[in-house]
Parts: structure tokens; sequence; C-alpha cells
């Protein structure tokens, strides 16, 4: 870790304002158990996306986890005890996986709830779909990154996939499948946002998470926002979500918590308001917080774009690493996180991007390059 120094401390002043309930209503302690582990199953996939974070490729990796491997690493999982995490299979595309409906079985068997991000190909068929519903898969993921096909498709490399993606919206709903659509936000894509919104809108969408791109994978050759432009998108978030009929959050843009709050607070909405409020379920949640990635040969990091790999399921326990580690004790602490972040009176409940972080400096504890936000002990600050 560059030679810093990651310390454990006392968290008990702050732990209780990052407990909030999970979509299940029970309350988690992230410094002991993530909401989510996302698996990158393989990073083979047909597709070429822009903004790929695994620069997938069409053949599986050398050195991918065996199937035995991948039902040992399920089995690490009942380490966290009550309440397990939600596993959410990615990749590349998890659809390549010739076991993925063993895999599936096994890690339903052992009550651990899995959702899947396929990619949208001619692979993802609605049979296909009635398959994962029938191996109880509980969610789907999706991604729209544009309200046409002439857009989408420019981001996702290949013909078709708005298409795809839009058939299997429409046969998600069908089937009565709770659907997340996932959509970029760079330069490329924001004057698009409102016109997604607009195309989702007849659909029974669960959620639209906006990903506000981080510059990691081929997602180096699109233009992230700048902090301002960013800043108006998610004002516009906020006043899309208090009148959509489907959860509108973010993604990489935990700076979205404290504008929503702020909102909230202007509109005169009462605590209990605010706690009810979509929004707040991810107060909290930041990478390595909440969030923990397992990639394809079974690297353990903080998240899918924070690459740091703290260690691997081939001869560690994900529990283990994700609660003592010194890299995960340092993400669950936010007192530890240096600049703005550091001394932010929001730095509890959103903690800056620590993926953009590292991306920007090499050190996932800096400050959030993103954030436009100055924080009230500025003042203090300087003069101390």
């Amino acid at each position: 870790m560059m030679g810093r120094g990651y310390r454990t401390v006392d968290r008990s002043k702050w732990y209780s304002s990052c407990f909030p309930s999970d979509m299940h209503g029970k309350a988690r302690d992230y410094s002991q158990t993530p909401l989510n582990i996302y698996w990158e199953m393989t990073q083979a996939c047909a597709l070429a996306c822009r903004h790929c974070r695994a620069t997938a490729v069409p053949e599986p990796a050398p050195g991918e986890l065996t199937f035995d491997e991948g039902v040992a690493f399920l089995h690490q999982i009942l380490d966290f005890g009550d309440t397990l995490p939600q596993l959410i299979l990615t990749g590349g595309d998890p659809l390549q996986r010739r076991d993925l409906y063993e895999l599936i079985d096994e890690a339903r068997r052992l009550g651990i709830g899995v959702s899947i991000t396929p990619a949208a190909t001619s692979a993802l068929t609605r049979d296909v779909l009635v398959k994962l519903k029938d191996h109880s898969v509980e969610g789907l993921g999706l991604s729209l990154d544009g309200s046409t096909a002439e857009r989408h498709d420019s981001i996702r490399g290949v013909p078709g996939t708005f298409a795809r993606t839009m058939q299997a919206i429409a046969w998600a709903q069908e089937l009565d499948m709770p659907l997340q659509v996932n959509t970029l936000a760079a330069a490329e894509t924001a004057d698009d946002v409102p016109a997604i919104y607009e195309l989702l809108k007849p659909y029974n969408v669960s959620r639209w998470s906006l990903f506000f791109l981080i510059s990691v994978g081929r997602g180096k050759v699109l233009q992230p926002l700048s902090p301002e432009d960013g800043e108006k998108l998610m004002a516009w978030i906020h006043e899309t979500s208090m009148a959509s009929t489907f959860t509108v959050a973010t993604t990489e843009a935990p700076s979205y918590r404290r504008v929503a709050l702020e909102r909230m607070r202007a509109a005169g909405l009462t605590g209990e308001q605010i706690r009810r409020n979509p929004a707040s379920r991810g107060f909290g949640i930041r990478d390595g917080h909440g969030i923990m990635f397992v990639s394809n040969t079974g690297d353990i990091c903080p998240a899918g774009f924070l690459p740091l790999t703290v260690g691997n399921v081939r001869r560690d326990r994900v529990a283990d690493i994700y609660r003592n580690a010194p890299v995960f004790q340092s993400l669950h602490d936010p007192t530890q996180f240096e600049g703005r972040c550091g001394y932010c009176e929001y730095h509890a409940l959103c903690g800056g991007s620590r993926a953009r972080a590292y991306e920007a400096t090499g050190n996932p504890l800096a400050s959030d390059p993103f954030c436009v936000y100055e924080p009230r002990q500025a003042s203090r600050q300087a003069t101390s």
C-alpha cells in the first residue's frame, strides 16, 4: 500500500451513523459485514464496452477460479454470519461460465441471496431469464447507456445491444424479476440522461443507478464529468427521484448523499421522512465499507473500481480480510480519510469515492476530487 501506514482505532463514536437498514430492513454493521459482495466470475464477454472496468476479452482468462474453488469461496461467505451479504454475479459476462447454474444453486442452498448482471448479447434470451428465475436468482442488473440504438451501441461497442437490452427489460417485467438498470454518467452521456429516464418510465424498474465514470480499464478513453457538471446532474437526479415511481440513485458518486440530504432538509422533511427516503439507504456505504469485490482469479479488493488487492480467496478468508486487513479497516474508518474528506461533516454518510481518490492519487484515503463541497470546518482547519 505505497508504504502508507494504516491504523486501527476505536470507531464506536461514529458507527451508529453508519448502520442503515438493508433492503430487507435488517440493521447491518458495515465494518463487520458488507451489504454486497461482487464476484467477477469471468472476464470473458462478447461486448467491447468503452468504459469496461475489467477490459473484458472474448475468452476466459487463465487462472480463473475453478468450480471447486468457486464453491469453496461461497462457503467462506458464511463466515459473515447473520445477516449474510448479497452476492452479485458479474464479469465480463457471467453467462459465459459453464458452471453458472451449479454455482447459483450452491449459493442458494447455503442461504446466500444472488443477483446477476449479464451482458446484453445473443446469449441473453427469455429462456435464460426464466432459468435464472427458476434457480432463485433474486435480482437482475442491465446496463442502458443511451436513449437510442446509436448512442447506446456506440458505448457498448457492438451493434444491436440497445435492442437486446430493451427486449431484456421487457422480459424482466413480464417475468416479474426485480430489475436494476445502470447508466453511465460521463461527458459523452450526460445530456442524454433525461431521455433515458423517459425511456425507462413505462417499465417496472426497481432501481435506476447512474454510474459516475471512474477512469480505469477501458474507461480511460471516455471523459468524466467535471465536478461542477456532476453537481448539476446530481441535483437533477434528486429532483427526478422525488417524482419517480422507482428508486433513482448513484454509483461512485457518494457526494450525491450530501446533495440529497441538503435538499430534503431545505424542503422541510422531518428526520423520519429523510430516513425513509430511498437516498438514505446508501448512507455510510462506500468502496470497502458495505462493498467488497472478488476478481475472476480470486483477488479480494475493496471494490471493482478500486483494484487494490488485499488478499485472495485461494489462501485467505473473505470475512477475515474484510474485517481485519489494515486497508479495509482504514476504509471502514472515515476519521482516517485525508484532506477535505477527512474533516468534512458528511464524511460518515458520504466519505467520498475511495475508487476515484485512488485513481487520481494512488491513495485510497485521499479526498475525492469530484466533490465541490467546502466543509464548514475548512476555515477551522486553515487556522489550526
